[in-house]
């Protein structure tokens, strides 16, 4: 095999990974991939400012739900971290995962704890459009993306984001 045509495919899934899980998951507003660290690290945006006690009791109830998964099904994740940043009126919280361990389901978990504990000042973009069928299609793809990821060598930081209804991604 041509070892150009192996970095294109490589960098291909990588951008696909994270281009399927934006349009899936709207209320992921940024993920970056380093592959340096083989890490996934998901950006969510709650409208407004968060209290020590409201950051410690989200922070408490995300870290131990993936603990829970992980444990039910044997696996021990090399990275699980939360941070978060508060600029202006905007609480930016971050998930760090490897990619080793992650799958789509545990994604899936992620977020719908960030929807029941952040509730309607939750940043999200509109995929009204997208019917259960697209949405089964996305996971499907991000399954398999993350697989592809794991499998690769990928050397590129890539960087997703949302700007006005469209998903933007960059290398550095």
């Amino acid at each position: 095999m041509d070892l150009r045509y192996q970095g294109k495919e490589d960098l291909t899934n990588s951008v696909s990974l994270l281009i399927s899980i934006l349009i899936r998951y709207p209320e992921v507003a940024k993920i970056n991939y380093d592959p340096d660290k083989q890490v996934l690290n998901f950006t969510f945006i709650h409208l407004g400012i968060l209290t020590e006690q409201e950051l410690d009791g989200l922070k408490n109830n995300i870290l131990s739900s993936i603990e829970m998964y992980n444990s039910l099904e044997c696996k021990t994740p090399k990275v699980v971290k939360l941070d978060y940043y508060i600029s202006d009126s905007i609480t930016m919280i971050e998930i760090k995962r490897d990619v080793a361990t992650l799958v789509q389901e545990e994604i899936s978990l992620l977020v719908e704890l960030f929807r029941q504990d952040i509730k309607n000042s939750l940043v999200t973009d509109d995929n009204e459009s997208l019917v259960v069928e697209d949405l089964v299609v996305q996971e499907e793809l991000i399954e398999h993306m993350l697989e592809s990821v794991k499998a690769k060598s990928e050397n590129k930081r890539l960087y997703a984001f949302r700007d006005e209804g469209r998903v933007l991604v960059f290398n550095k």
